[in-house]
């Protein structure tokens, strides 16, 4: 699709005449532009697995005299802070960080919510606290879960982790509130609509 398109645009632009695109390129192409964006170049170099800034600096199109500039404040900020600051990170805390990336990922594309916060908006009034539901809408409660528990069988198929997590999430609050309407129709058949019978007045 790529190879395509570049041909495309040679129609009109020479230089893309033979261009052609590798995985590779395309993590050079992100190494380049996180750190010309602006991240510290030591942490392009965590995210991409390099153990020295001399292998980042072979991947980013940056000029040397940056790399010493980041190494020369990373050099006095770590002079400054304690050293319990710059203990290296566990397995564990690695794992979670790249795990907020793949949660991110959903079935339209990705989600941009900041590192380590849920998705709150799907069925966002089902979730509410304030909500109280008519037992009547027991039959759309069970519509909700059903499709939620479809979609969470896709979402397993093709890895949505993210929307994994959102869908329990809903069910949990789905199941809450229709066992909660359940309980309000068995106290008030009137809630569901039964008529009842009046006392008639002597």
């Amino acid at each position: 699709m790529i190879g395509r398109s570049c041909q495309e645009i040679a129609k009109t632009n020479p230089a893309f005449a033979g261009t052609k695109f590798t995985p590779h390129d395309f993590r050079r192409l992100f190494a380049t532009d996180i750190v010309n964006g602006g991240l510290p170049i030591h942490i392009g170099a965590a995210l991409l697995g390099h153990l020295n800034l001399q292998t980042t600096q072979g991947y980013v199109a940056v000029f040397a005299e940056d790399i010493v500039k980041h190494q020369e404040f990373l050099n006095h900020r770590m002079a400054l802070r304690p050293e319990g600051e710059y203990v290296d990170v566990t397995p564990d805390e690695w794992a979670e960080f790249e795990e907020h990336f793949d949660k991110r990922k959903v079935e339209l594309g990705n989600c941009a919510r900041p590192y380590g916060s849920p998705c709150q908006h799907e069925h966002a009034c089902i979730r509410c606290p304030m909500l109280q539901v008519n037992p009547k809408m027991l039959p759309r409660l069970a519509e909700i879960e059903k499709d939620l528990i479809l979609r969470r069988k896709r979402a397993e198929e093709e890895q949505w982790l993210g929307e994994i997590d959102g869908i329990d999430m809903t069910l949990t609050f789905v199941r809450t509130k229709q066992a909660d309407a359940a309980r309000l129709a068995q106290r008030s058949p009137v809630a569901l609509g039964i008529p009842t019978t009046r006392p008639q007045r002597n």
